[in-house]
């Protein structure tokens, strides 16, 4: 079976400033893919090629087995993009952002009517079909716009920053309609900051930096191979680093805290003999996660 998006040396310039430097991936059909990285990685230009909303400098790139340079109209009718700004009509009601959108794809009166209130049902809105956009809480309104996005039947979903902003519950919500989507066949393209929301749900991902594309595989396989089993993490100080060094345990300081991988076997070995040793006033001893990848890849330092 085809892959969804294909990619080989995909760049994008803007001037003398190289926002993606020759990267490539592929999308299967059917899952959800996501990219990841820090502001300024270069994963919003790639998913604005994707989308056809700027063109590549060089390099190929097919999404639906075709070329957005050359077929953006008809790449267009079968994707649904959920962007991270919220764009939806102050003018009309739930029902009417939805009807009306579905007009820019020609769908018949009917159709988009029984579509409307299928989805408002869909993303649990249907109490809400007469009310003013304006009068909606922000969860409310991304998952209209998730249901927007999904007037036309897509056969691509792409979503920035799906959940920005939302509280738990409103997250947990449109996290299992993703799960219901991809369960219908659906494939998902997302990007997120929120690292617990890509390993929930990306069944791969990338993460990009500088423009390129740092690492790619599945949540589980990047955390086992970049971030160990466990995280022994230890409360720093001189008297702990100056310990640790004796004991020749190999750690890395992050702000306060001391980190040190481990595997499953050896976490509890190395947390007793750091607790007897070395004496620390704190200590924990957690599961690695997709965070510790990201951080350890990209760095800690803040970026604007």
């Amino acid at each position: 079976m085809p892959d969804i998006i294909e990619a080989q040396d995909l760049k994008k310039d803007y001037g003398s400033t190289v926002a993606v430097d020759g990267i490539q991936f592929t999308v299967r059909k059917g899952e959800i893919f996501g990219f990841l990285g820090p502001n300024g990685a270069g994963k919003t230009t790639t998913m604005k090629m994707i989308t056809c909303v700027s063109p590549r400098t060089s390099g190929t790139l097919r999404v639906l087995g075709m070329d957005p340079d050359r077929s953006p109209a008809e790449i267009k009718q079968r994707l649904g993009v959920v962007p991270q700004e919220t764009n939806l009509d102050p003018d009309f009601t739930c029902f009417g952002n939805l009807y009306y959108y579905s007009r820019y794809f020609d769908i018949p009166k009917d159709l988009a009517e029984k579509r409307a209130d299928e989805l408002l049902e869909f993303v649990q809105l249907r109490e809400k079909r007469d009310v003013a956009v304006e009068k909606l809480s922000g969860g409310m309104k991304r998952r209209l716009i998730l249901a927007r996005a999904l007037v036309n039947t897509p056969d691509l979903l792409i979503l920035d920053e799906p959940t920005i902003g939302l509280d738990p519950q409103a997250r947990h919500l449109i996290w299992e309609k993703l799960r219901n989507l991809q369960a219908q066949g659906n494939t998902i393209v997302m990007s997120t900051h929120y690292l617990d929301e890509a390993e929930r749900l990306c069944d791969r991902l990338v993460i990009m930096d500088n423009g390129k594309i740092l690492v790619e595989g599945t949540p589980a396989e990047l955390v086992r191979q970049h971030a160990g089993h466990e995280i022994v993490e230890v409360e720093t100080s001189d008297d702990v680093i100056a310990c640790l060094t004796e004991l020749k345990v190999t750690f890395e300081q992050t702000g306060d805290m001391i980190q040190i991988t481990a595997t499953t076997d050896s976490a509890r070995e190395i947390a007793c003999n750091v607790l007897d040793r070395c004496k620390p006033k704190r200590m924990i001893t957690r599961p690695a996660t997709l965070e510790d990848v990201f951080l350890k890849l990209t760095g800690r330092t803040l970026r604007e």
